[in-house]
């Protein structure tokens, strides 16, 4: 005798991520969270005033901003043709093939993971030095850190929609106080008030004053995070669609906001007082609070730091949420363990992805602190730009592959402009900027010795491990190193 087992309507689990669930506005948040324009304003900006070209640093905004829209352009062409979370790594992959993929696959990896676990350093001294000058509570930062990697782990964990709930109100937050100075700047007029604005952080004199190289160099940085607008696409509504708009848009406005903020900081001090202004200062990254102060108030200047807080925590989740993305497509694929590549059966999340990024940012973490690094010029200056010369290679890489990929599908799009002419510009200033970045690192992280190879050295081992993981495979399952970085309906 035999008993029939219920029947249920419930389909399989298909491990895939959450379909529908993001509009235009949603994946610009994310990516815009990823840029944290208050961290930008706060942190890149004084310093590329003060080691880069002074009063010309919203020239060299500018100039950043219109390198990345004609990058966007191929980027977007591809993105119209080609979906799949795996973004850098998948375009790279139908571009230049599995082997570049491979490469692509695990730089990807450590430079999202490296700019995610970099930026906890600075949010830990940030709130710790918060909480101690308004409180009067001392608390190691590495405490905050790990309450506040606790905080990411949940949410990251959940459904998509949540996350983009809480950066909503962040990076409008932040939006809102750094905008509300720049207007009382234009309101008041230059050097505090002394006089009024002037043209001159915008002229060509301006712009090629100082280094002009090394300030660029800074503005870049200040832009990582838009790229990640393809790795939201299998949540995206209408992915064709919504990823170039998301791109676009996101660029348009990061730009314009760091060009006329930064416009209006310099003539805040008075153009003929920076990069001086700056320099006498014991932390540049307090300049804007002092021209806060100075315009309207201390009561100001504790909101704009505590926002400054919630900025690089909104950073930190977004970018938090491109790691899981990018494990759960290598994971999928075969280029990591399979288990990685599963979604949560309620939230459709890649919580494998999330909690190994959590628990690697813990693990790393509690080194720095064990061995008393500094939360900033250790933790976060090595990691954060380790992980933009990472970011900064796979846009040039992709930028050929789109080349590559359009050459073997002219049917898909014959516009050369789109498919040739925009990347091969954008590919060659990317690894002009690479080239030089890489050449003048021991400025960049603020430390000489052996770090000035071994952090670019890292790179290039992970790379090549990448190259090994796609003849690993290959040699496992044909059908799954055929399929690398396919579109994903």
């Amino acid at each position: 005798m035999t008993t029939d087992r219920p029947t249920t309507d419930t389909p399989a689990h298909d491990h895939r991520l959450r379909r529908g669930s993001l509009g235009t506005l949603g994946v610009t948040f994310f990516v815009i969270s990823a840029a944290a324009p208050l961290t930008a304003m706060a942190g890149g900006a004084p310093v590329a005033m003060l080691l880069g070209n002074g009063p010309g640093v919203p020239g060299a905004y500018v100039l950043a901003a219109v390198t990345l829209l004609v990058f966007a352009i191929g980027y977007t062409a591809m993105a119209r043709h080609h979906t799949s979370t795996g973004a850098f790594y998948s375009y790279v992959t139908r571009g230049l093939r599995q082997q570049f993929g491979g490469a692509a696959a695990y730089l990807a990896l450590i430079s999202y993971n490296a700019m995610q676990i970099g930026l906890w350093g600075l949010f830990g001294a940030a709130t710790s030095g918060f909480v101690t000058d308004e409180f009067g509570v001392t608390i190691e930062w590495w405490v905050y850190v790990l309450i506040g990697i606790a905080a990411v782990a949940v949410l990251g964990y959940r459904q998509i929609d949540l996350s983009v709930k809480v950066l909503s109100v962040l990076v409008a937050a932040e939006f809102l106080v750094v905008l509300g100075l720049a207007i009382v700047i234009a309101i008041k007029g230059a050097d505090y008030g002394a006089a009024p604005l002037e043209i001159t952080p915008l002229t060509p004199g301006a712009l090629t004053s100082g280094s002009l190289p090394i300030a660029l160099l800074f503005c870049f940085a200040s832009f990582v995070g838009f790229e990640a607008t393809a790795i939201y696409s299998e949540e995206a509504k209408d992915p064709a669609r919504t990823v170039p708009r998301a791109t676009f848009l996101s660029v348009v406005t990061i730009g314009s906001v760091y060009a006329v903020v930064t416009f209006l900081m310099v003539n805040g001090a008075g153009s003929a007082n920076i990069p001086d202004a700056v320099a006498k200062l014991a932390d540049p990254t307090t300049f804007i609070f002092e021209l806060s102060n100075g315009y309207i108030g201390p009561w100001y200047t504790t909101i704009m730091r505590a926002l400054f807080v919630t900025s690089v925590f909104a950073a930190v989740l977004a970018f938090h949420n491109a790691v899981a993305r990018y494990t759960y497509a290598l994971g999928r694929e075969g280029l990591l363990p399979d288990r990685a590549g599963r979604t949560h059966a309620r939230h459709r999340s890649p919580h494998v992805g999330s909690l190994a990024q959590s628990v690697l940012a813990v693990l790393i973490v509690v080194l720095f602190a064990l061995t008393a690094k500094d939360p900033v010029l250790a933790l976060f200056t090595w990691l954060t730009n380790l992980g933009t010369l990472g970011v900064i290679a796979l846009m040039a890489a992709s930028s050929f592959a789109i080349v590559a990929f359009f050459a073997r599908h002219r049917e898909l799009d014959r516009n050369v402009l789109r498919t040739v002419v925009a990347p091969i510009i954008a590919g060659i200033a990317l690894l002009g900027i690479l080239a030089y970045a890489v050449a003048n690192f021991e400025l960049l992280i603020s430390s000489g010795g052996a770090l000035v190879w071994v952090l670019p050295g890292l790179l290039v081992l992970v790379a090549l491990l990448g190259v090994g993981a796609s003849f690993v495979l290959k040699s496992k399952s044909r059908r799954r190193y055929a399929d690398m970085g396919r579109h994903r309906e």
